[in-house]
Formats: C-alpha cells, sequence, structure tokens
C-alpha cells in the first residue's frame, strides 16, 4: 500500500530498496527555502543494517502488507523460542536474534502477536504492559530531589528499569514494554 511520505510514523513496516524497513525515527522538516521533506531513520529486518533516508513530500513509499496471528509461547532453548497457535495448535519457532530483548520479557502462556510478511516471521509484539518482580533495587536515598528521584533496579527475568524510590525487593511492578519502563507498584 502507497504512503506519502508525511504519514511516515515510528513502528511502520516499509518496502525500500527491495528490502524490509523498520522506522525508528521521523523528523518532518520544513526549511524557509526549498520544499519540506520527511528525514527517516530506518533498520533493516533482513539485513540488521540502519539507514537515513530523506523523502520529499510528494514522494511516496511502500508500507509493507503485514498479518499478526495470536500465538502463546511454550518454552525456550539455547537458541531459539517455541510458540503455538491456540486455535490451531501449530507450533513455530523464533530465533533468538530475531525475537532480541523482547525474549527476557516472556513468561509461560503468554499471549502475544507475532508478525509475517509474506508467512515469514518477521517480530513479535508484546502485550503493551506486563507484570514483573523486583529482584534487587538500592535503597531510598533521604533528601533526594523529586525531579531524579529515580533508581535501578533489576528484574526478575534479569532486565535493568529505573523504578521510584519507595519501590523495594520483591514487590510487583507494571512495566510498559514498548519503552521498558515502570508503569506503576501492583
Amino acid at each position: 500500500m502507497k504512503i506519502n511520505a508525511t504519514e511516515i510514523r515510528v513502528g511502520m513496516i516499509l518496502e525500500y530498496k527491495e528490502d524490509l524497513w523498520e522506522v525508528l525515527k521521523t523528523n518532518h522538516v520544513k526549511p524557509g527555502k526549498g520544499g519540506a521533506f520527511t528525514q527517516v531513520e530506518m533498520k533493516s529486518l533482513i539485513k540488521n543494517t540502519k539507514l537515513n533516508e530523506r523523502f520529499r513530500s510528494s514522494e511516496t513509499v511502500e508500507k509493507a502488507s503485514l498479518d499478526e496471528v495470536k500465538y502463546n509461547f511454550l518454552y525456550s532453548d539455547e537458541n531459539d523460542y517455541y510458540f503455538m497457535n491456540p486455535a490451531s495448535f501449530e507450533q513455530i519457532k523464533l530465533s533468538k536474534s530475531m525475537v532480541g530483548d523482547k525474549g527476557k520479557m516472556l513468561t509461560e502462556n503468554l499471549e502475544i502477536n507475532i508478525v509475517f510478511h509474506n508467512e515469514n516471521p518477521l517480530s513479535i509484539l508484546l502485550p503493551n504492559q506486563l507484570t514483573c518482580k523486583i529482584e534487587t533495587t538500592d535503597a531510598a536515598i533521604k533528601g533526594q530531589t523529586v525531579s531524579s528521584s529515580y533508581k535501578p533496579a533489576i528484574l526478575e527475568n534479569g532486565l535493568n528499569i529505573q523504578v521510584p524510590p519507595f519501590i523495594e525487593s520483591g514487590d510487583i511492578v507494571i512495566v510498559d514494554t514498548r519503552t521498558m519502563e515502570y508503569v506503576k507498584k501492583v
């Protein structure tokens, strides 16, 4: 599907230069002289390279047609993650390199979406928020100003996040999976 260059948003998958690209950053620029353009930073889903490209406002780009299918996470081994389609019971495996850091958020029977392009899996989409347990965190420092009152914490899955000073080891918190940031205490 063709879209105008001004409609490009972060997270979109584009077909460009015979490759699939995930949009990481966009910046729409209207210089005083000359026509407006959109500066786009993209990452190749196939070659794992980055590209900065300028598109004039009048240009169109091809948005990739993607399918999302619900799967449940089953288990992982040294190299792969295994998922099952709850409707057809079909199993699929994705390499740990394809899933990346999102794999650390996977728990048994977690329902996720796998994004397909031409029946080839590209990536996984986690639920927007997940409940996690704080493994360890530093003690709060009294008298710290409100503006910088976040402290480091390690989740039970090994990820590092920043949490408010009232959070202690063993607390259950909700984490936004898109930004890997603390949302609230449960």
